[in-house]
């Protein structure tokens, strides 16, 4: 069974930064494409960042500049580093990865992690 485990929400000051974690842990063969999604009260969820397994990483317009995705491949965790924070980044982050697994065949399946609450408030 496959399990991603986030880190590192919190209350911050407008200006202010953050850095998410998100490990993934299990029987994993791969891990494909590595994303941040959002949602904030009364929205639909957004996706903020993504990162592919060669390090390509595409990222919402509101974030661009200010937000970098990251992965260590090595240790089955991707990172969401967000500086000059605003309130209107305000949300709960999930992140997202694509993964195969042997279970015996090969299966491709998208997880989330539980979700970590960022607030960005004076």
């Amino acid at each position: 069974q496959v399990q991603l485990v986030e880190s590192g929400g919190g209350l911050v000051q407008p200006g202010g930064s953050l850095r998410l974690s998100c490990a993934a842990s299990g029987n994993i063969l791969s891990i494909y494409t590595m994303a941040w999604y959002r949602q904030a009260p009364g929205k639909q969820r957004e996706l903020v960042a993504a990162i592919t397994i060669g390090g390509d990483t595409d990222y919402e317009a509101s974030v661009e500049g200010r937000f970098t995705i990251s992965r260590d491949n090595a240790k089955e965790t991707v990172y969401l580093q967000m500086n000059s924070l605003k309130p209107e980044d305000t949300a709960v982050y999930n992140c997202n990865m694509r993964i195969s697994t042997l279970q015996p065949d090969l299966i491709v399946n998208d997880y989330w992690g539980q979700g970590t609450q960022v607030t960005v408030s004076s």
